[in-house]
């Protein structure tokens, strides 16, 4: 039953769906720069279309690694609605057996692929990052630890930071010597620097904030 011919077009599926994962990953982890607002705003009339996008993960996650995800889930469905069925028939399924599982575990797909397709767009997001840059500087984040401690006290605190690709990050930091607000847990912070794995963040609009303006605008 495992390579019946009747698995031939989920093996096809799960096959095209690994290969488009492989491509995703030597890319460099998608197309980030697709960005579809499906939100549905709740005092807004109802919008199928809004709906049907957002149920199938469209806006959630690059589209390639959203195809990955539903070819790989049909072929791996498809497959294992035709092991259950034949043993309950005690034979290969035929006909419009055949149609019903295709229909079914497609629908199946697309709907676990739109509930998995924002975290698996962030795990392989991490595949295109370039862990030298700077993107999150200029960033605005939320103090995710109690607090933020001074730089050289030996401590560190955390901020979440939303990058440019949507993707939320967990960054250590601290605060420069010279600044003098200490932000706290929930604050908004802005990141300024980074040496090494250490981020540099101030209170956001704060005199901290406009002091860092100020230096940098002179440069």
């Amino acid at each position: 039953m495992l390579f019946n011919s009747a698995n031939l077009p989920y093996w096809l599926f799960l096959g095209m769906g690994v290969l488009l994962f492989l491509f995703v990953i030597i890319s460099g982890g998608g197309d980030d720069d697709v960005d579809i607002d499906t939100d549905v705003d709740a005092d807004a009339d109802f919008d199928l279309n809004g709906f049907a996008l957002s149920w199938m993960g469209i806006g959630k996650a690059p589209l390639i690694l959203l195809l990955a995800t539903d070819l790989s889930l049909w072929g791996l469905f498809g497959w294992m609605l035709n092991v259950w069925l034949g043993g309950i028939l005690d034979r290969v399924p035929s006909g419009g057996w055949n149609f019903i599982v295709l229909i079914l575990s497609m629908f199946l797909s697309l709907f676990t692929g739109g509930l998995i397709a924002r975290p698996v767009g962030r795990i392989f997001a991490e595949f295109g990052e370039d862990t030298s840059s700077d993107r999150l500087i200029g960033r605005n984040g939320t103090v995710s630890s109690a607090t933020i401690p001074v730089e050289k006290q030996g401590r560190i605190g955390q901020v979440d930071v939303i990058d440019k690709s949507g993707n939320l990050v967990t960054i250590n930091a601290n605060i420069p010597e010279w600044a003098t607000v200490i932000p706290r847990h929930g604050e908004t912070v802005i990141v300024i620097d980074r040496q090494q794995d250490v981020y540099f963040a101030i209170a956001s609009n704060s005199p901290d904030q406009n002091h860092w303006l100020r230096v940098t605008n002179k440069k």
